[in-house]
């Protein structure tokens, strides 16, 4: 697979077929192929440029492409910094459970962390026991509007806590600057569509769901993990970890239930400071991780003017 990019196209439709043709011409130029030679193209990513002012904005491509021969087309362009073998992003599972047993992992926090971390065990047959202290999405949605409307306070359902975790209201946005060289958020955006997501968000810069449909998405991706063998137990909050001779055991929820397994995901968001207390307390390493925060401030008109 070859990997050009930079190539730029006048805007349009990406799925629009004068605008597929438009993408075909411009890589049997820049190749300088037949277009039989032209087995196939994906466009891995695109995003805008709206730097001169003396044409129209444009959209910039990076492209995968297919072609007969690879190596001689390389080979002639190998002065092209433009133009390189693509990087292989194939997600590689762990290893799948040849016999789980009864020690089922337990993933605590449905959030995206939880919801991924889930899946993934789920897939590779794995039975994992999710532990939610907030509700499902659909009642969790009733109870944010509720605060938001009625400022009426449910602390283990609202903005923070709940399944989909605190950014389901955040239009769903997906644009991350974490360096992924593994390219695990491609698998993520991947998982995402077959769950009913925008395929478009396989490519522009800076992709989002929608919050209205990040919902459903969010309830097909849970109902996956069940069909594949996991729970989900909703307002099921960990309340207590417990260690024997150094070794972990289980967790305790807040009705005072033990759930037993050797095998734990924290997947607890960054408001379960409660959580963080008891982990604190039961002398598990934690370290700080710098969290940003944006200001919005506003001016007169004449200020900015100047």
């Amino acid at each position: 697979m070859i990997r050009i990019t930079e190539l730029s196209l006048p805007w349009g439709d990406p799925a629009d077929p004068r605008t597929q043709d438009a993408l075909r011409r411009a890589i049997l130029q820049r190749l300088k192929i037949e277009a039989s030679d032209l087995l196939g193209f994906t466009v891995f990513k695109r995003s805008h440029d709206a730097r001169r002012k003396d044409r129209e904005i444009a959209f910039v491509y990076i492209l995968d492409v297919e072609v007969q021969d690879e190596d001689h087309v390389l080979a002639k362009h190998r002065d092209d910094r433009h133009v390189a073998v693509a990087p292989d992003t194939s997600f590689r599972p762990p290893p799948r459970a040849a016999n789980p047993g009864e020690d089922r992992p337990i993933v605590v926090g449905f959030g995206p962390c939880g919801v991924f971390a889930a899946l993934v065990l789920a897939q590779q047959g794995y039975r994992p026991i999710v532990l939610e202290r907030g509700r499902d999405v659909r009642q969790r949605t009733q109870d944010t509007w509720g605060l938001w409307r009625k400022r009426t306070l449910i602390t283990e359902s609202n903005v923070q806590f709940g399944e989909g975790g605190a950014g389901l209201f955040s239009d769903g946005k997906l644009y991350s600057q974490i360096k992924d060289p593994r390219h695990l958020g491609r698998q993520v955006m991947r998982e995402f569509v077959r769950a009913g997501a925008p395929p478009e968000i396989m490519y522009v810069s800076k992709p989002h769901i929608g919050t209205f449909r990040l919902t459903g998405v969010v309830a097909k991706l849970r109902k996956e993990i069940i069909d594949l063998g996991g729970e989900i137990h909703f307002e099921s909050k960990v309340v207590d970890l417990v260690i024997e001779q150094g070794e972990l055991r289980g967790v305790v929820l807040a009705s005072g239930e033990f759930i037993a397994s050797r095998h734990v995901v924290l997947a607890l968001g960054h408001s379960s400071r409660d959580t963080f207390r008891m982990l604190d307390q039961r002398k598990v390493f934690m370290e700080p991780k710098p969290f940003a925060i944006g200001f919005r401030i506003e001016h007169p008109q004449s200020l900015i003017d100047r």
